[in-house]
């Protein structure tokens, strides 16, 4: 009760914008908090902004420690388009009740299907069906070929930045790539590697070099706990980072378990060879056998990337990013 009651108070001190309320709190990371947002009914429309969906999310932080969902919001500027990038429908500064506090909002697609993360851990450690572990990682490749034309590399892919939405009528749910706030160009330097340490490859995590080849690492990585229901990499409880790079600079890649399919155990050894130049592109991968489009006579999934819901839809929430 303690807790839903801040969780209250922190959406009112927030507030609300021009032409929606915010709800309920549903998710929290390093970087700000995301709500459920919805449009303001019979709000005349006095702005250039298209008109808003019902129901939305909302990521938010106080203005002065909004760095990285601004950075995150010009990032969706510049990758807008793509049927498998979350859209940003907007930005807004909201200010407390009082006016002593301003909060920076930035305005998403609701994933109504939660996260990849979600579902992963939905199915108890036994790995998605294959089937459905192809559809989503077309899905996520026809993302990431869209975010690598724009000239970005995203840097922190993961279950927890894939958003699942549905697909109007179907029943159905897409993967989409979310959560940009650590993108950044493909030469820029940014002076580290960023992300996630066990979703980042070596050269990365080693040499902080981190280019579109270090996503193909993580799209790997992504992949190999969607068929096992176990994150990559061995990690022992109570290490910490310095650890995890000692045990990464000594064993390299992550152990591919035996029981995977021959077609899916060589996918990964395309996205997490040793060498970088070795891996193939997000373009490339989407022709491979593992992924390559069904023929006319496969029901099962749309040449889109679609995958039939689970039996027990994964939870409402948001990913963040860290």
């Amino acid at each position: 009760m303690k807790r839903k009651a801040e969780e209250e108070e922190l959406g009112r001190l927030w507030g609300d914008g021009e032409d929606w309320e915010r709800g309920d709190l549903i998710g929290e990371g390093c970087f700000g908090s995301v709500f459920l947002a919805f449009s303001k009914k019979n709000k005349p429309i006095v702005s250039d902004r298209p008109p808003l969906p019902p129901v939305m999310a909302v990521k938010s932080a106080e203005l002065s420690h909004s760095e990285s969902i601004q950075h995150e919001t010009e990032v969706l500027s510049y990758v807008k388009g793509s049927a498998f990038v979350i859209d940003c429908l907007g930005e807004e500064i909201t200010t407390s009740e009082d006016g002593d506090q301003m909060v920076y909002n930035l305005l998403l697609e609701f994933a109504a299907g939660g996260t990849l993360d979600g579902l992963i851990r939905r199915f108890k450690g036994r790995g998605l069906p294959e089937s459905d572990v192809i559809s989503y990682t077309r899905s996520i490749l026809r993302g990431l070929i869209h975010i690598h034309e724009c000239d970005y590399v995203h840097c922190d892919l993961k279950p927890e930045n894939i958003l699942l939405v549905p697909v109007a009528n179907t029943g159905r749910f897409v993967a989409k790539v979310a959560d940009l706030g650590l993108a950044k160009r493909t030469k820029e330097d940014v002076g580290g590697w960023r992300g996630t340490p066990r979703y980042t490859d070596p050269d990365a995590l080693m040499d902080n070099v981190q280019n579109q080849s270090s996503d193909i690492w993580s799209v790997g990585a992504i992949v190999l706990e969607m068929l096992t229901g176990s994150p990559p990499w061995d990690v022992k409880p109570g290490s910490d980072l310095e650890d995890f790079l000692d045990m990464v600079s000594q064993e390299i890649t992550p152990k591919i378990p035996p029981g995977i399919s021959s077609a899916a155990n060589d996918f990964l050894k395309c996205c997490l060879a040793i060498n970088s130049w070795e891996r193939l592109t997000a373009e490339q991968l989407l022709f491979h056998p593992f992924i390559a489009e069904p023929q006319a006579s496969e029901a099962c999934h749309s040449s889109l990337g679609y995958t039939v819901v689970p039996k027990i839809q994964p939870p409402v929430a948001m990913a963040m990013n860290g």
